[in-house]
């Protein structure tokens, strides 16, 4: 995380925004879960996210201005059957989301967290038919997110339009959570 940090920074001489998107799954229900499958996405999904927050805040709070941007998920907000990692993963995204808004307002930074439904991608393109049309029938909507959905609530976060928002959490469910 410092390494791209300051690789960014040497490439576009400052740094103003940060995404911090990854996530895994390694789903189970929690008397099959490994420790290993529980240690892996927390360290993907959290620790991650940590790490390159982390890494900004200094550089964010020098220039007193930045955007952080933290994708979470709705099972962040609700549980999901079977992901009790990934839940709990996302989960902490938002509350370390919620903390840092408090931390770094007051140096001009904003961080909020965007919590997507279902999203057609590479981790759900392999999902059984009957998971992503459960997914259809819980959404208001009738579809699950495209990528460009979640990326226009990331990039409204990032502009001057949302200069007065910090601390929330976003949903782009289409009503999957509702």
């Amino acid at each position: 995380a410092e390494d791209a940090t300051a690789a960014a920074i040497e490439a576009f001489g400052r740094l103003d925004h940060l995404v911090c998107n990854a996530g895994i799954t390694r789903d189970a229900m929690i008397w099959k879960m490994s420790e290993a499958a529980w240690d892996e996405v927390i360290d993907v999904n959290l620790k991650g996210c940590f790490t390159f927050c982390h890494a900004v805040a200094p550089r964010f709070r020098a220039q007193r201005r930045g955007r952080i941007v933290n994708i979470a998920s709705i099972n962040g907000l609700r549980g999901k059957v079977g992901q009790s990692n990934y839940a709990a993963s996302k989960a902490g995204v938002i509350a370390l989301t919620r903390s840092l808004a408090r931390e770094l307002g007051p140096k001009g930074i904003n961080v909020n967290c965007v919590a997507p439904g279902m999203v057609r991608s590479e981790m759900t393109a392999t999902l059984p038919p009957e998971v992503l049309e459960r997914a259809i029938v819980e959404t208001a909507l009738g579809r699950i997110a495209e990528p460009e959905d979640v990326a226009r609530v990331v990039l409204f976060l990032c502009s001057e339009a949302a200069r007065h928002i910090t601390g929330e959490v976003i949903r782009v469910d289409g009503g999957q959570c509702a």
